[in-house]
């Protein structure tokens, strides 16, 4: 902590003096307990960010960070494109476009919970979930090539999903710009059968109710779509799978090639490997990066699909009747082209954000019309066994570019927390906790238990008192579908 300088309650400073070569602090956000809590790594790894060229007045790290590959987990930075910026795989994550997405129900817990071993089981066999597992959408390379051009656009054309899906995702559900020429074949075939998958490690589905003692603002709850008392939602997180992480692999060793011989760029860390954003290769990986964010947007549309015929089927109603609309789908693994105001005057920024999530104000573009008043909605993922967040962006997000926390965050490695648990007998204490769980491994689970995250409520207060977002409800689950 000696280094650190309090600038608030939840915003703490490292000074450029802290490390040669620093080009401006570095801010992270938590209250003292969360501070004097967090992995040392984090400043360590926030402040070699702070080194990058081009960077937009701090570099950042969110009250759920910890440790991660180059950028810490949590971490935001902003690099000004036309003030020399770069461009980084690190500060994006190996799996491009890892997000959330939260859909709705107009049933009750009193209704669901008869069913939720029937539901659960199903949706475990309908959304393949592990290492390596392979969606039910069989397509050819070439038209998989398509895919990651369109995104979730595709899957629409395609029966998997309504139009206003597409309205209530992040870019509509496909970035443009994406260029499959830019990506290798390996990136290919790691892909094209893993559309509609939850992969492993954190990535989950959920059966989660929105119960009234948990709605904090009310206004924006119905806003949002939460309108009955213990309302039923699922919510599920996953990204781009193998094919994010082909992308961000290959890429990362052309800049490892060219960043110091071509371009003199010297970093303290060779995992925050980069390039100017405006030379060819920089150009080259957005192109490509932005296909990792379609294949993502693409797969959370396939499991959203089947989710809607799971209830279906268990209730004997259609999806519409069901009420099974899409409140949002939001990223938060990214490098985006945004304009934000940087003391006084508005800069083109490409701001990465790794393991953090886009939290845009009321009345700011980008926002579905029909939460222009509301303010971006936020979907905060806690542990398996503690409930997630859905917030709302606020206009005084504008001091970290608009950006907020993405979930609890880790305390503890996998390889401790399976130390400390075990599978078999975690889902036994779930299930007593009225939690249903189904899970490819055993060892997995363990990984994700609850005591190995940080307490998301902290984090969330942490978010709320910083005037990063604000919270709207909590969600408490009751099933659970585990990689």
């Amino acid at each position: 902590m000696k280094h650190i300088k309090r600038i608030s309650d939840t915003i703490w400073e490292i000074p450029v003096s802290y490390k040669q070569g620093m080009q401006v602090p570095a801010r992270i956000y938590g209250t003292e307990q969360i501070i004097q809590e967090m992995d040392e790594a984090v400043s360590d790894q926030v402040t070699n960010v702070a080194t990058l060229p081009g960077l937009a007045k701090y570099a950042f790290c969110m009250p759920d960070g910890h440790f991660g590959y180059g950028f810490p987990i949590g971490g935001v930075a902003a690099m000004d494109i036309d003030r020399g910026g770069v461009i980084s795989p690190g500060g994006i994550g190996f799996d491009i476009n890892c997000g959330m997405r939260l859909v709705v129900t107009n049933l009750t817990e009193k209704e669901v919970k008869p069913y939720i071993e029937q539901i659960v089981d199903k949706l475990y066999e309908r959304v393949p979930a592990g290492v390596g597992s392979k969606g039910f959408v069989k397509i050819s390379r070439d038209e998989f090539r398509t895919v990651v051009e369109k995104g979730a656009q595709w899957c629409v054309r395609n029966g998997y999903g309504w139009e206003e899906d597409l309205e209530m995702t992040e870019e509509r559900g496909c970035i443009e710009g994406a260029d499959a020429a830019k990506i290798s074949d390996k990136a290919i075939d790691r892909g094209f059968n893993q559309i509609g998958t939850l992969g492993s490690g954190n990535h989950y589905l959920e059966v989660q109710v929105a119960r009234p003692e948990n709605i904090f603002d009310k206004e924006l709850a119905e806003g949002f779509g939460i309108t009955i008392p213990n309302q039923v939602v699922i919510m599920f997180h996953c990204g781009s799978r193998g094919f994010g992480h082909q992308v961000a692999t290959d890429y990362l060793q052309v800049f490892l090639k060219v960043m110091e011989s071509k371009y003199g760029i010297k970093i303290r860390d060779r995992e925050l490997a980069c390039a100017p954003f405006t030379s060819p290769e920089g150009q080259d990986y957005f192109s490509a990066m932005k296909c990792g964010l379609n294949m993502s947007f693409a797969n959370r549309q396939v499991i959203l699909h089947r989710i809607r015929e799971v209830f279906s089927e268990v209730f004997g109603r259609s999806p519409q009747d069901l009420g099974m609309h899409q409140v949002y789908d939001v990223s938060h693994n990214t490098a985006k082209l945004e304009r934000h105001v940087v003391d006084g005057e508005e800069r083109n920024l490409l701001v990465h954000r790794k393991g953090s999530t886009r939290a845009f104000g009321p009345g700011m573009e980008g926002i579905p019309d029909a939460y222009k008043n509301l303010g971006q909605p936020v979907i905060l993922g806690g542990s398996m066994e503690t409930g997630s967040y859905l917030l709302a962006g606020l206009s005084t997000g504008a001091q970290t570019f608009f950006s907020t926390a993405h979930g609890s965050g880790r305390t503890m490695s996998r390889t401790k927390a399976r130390k400390r648990w075990r599978g078999e007998q975690l889902q036994k204490e779930m299930q007593a906790k009225g939690i249903y769980v189904r899970t490819t491994s055993w060892r997995g689970l363990a990984e994700e238990a609850g005591g190995a995250y940080k307490d998301v409520d902290a984090v969330v207060e942490a978010t709320e008192k910083a005037g990063l977002s604000k919270g709207v409800v909590r969600l408490i689950p009751i099933g659970n579908v585990k990689g």
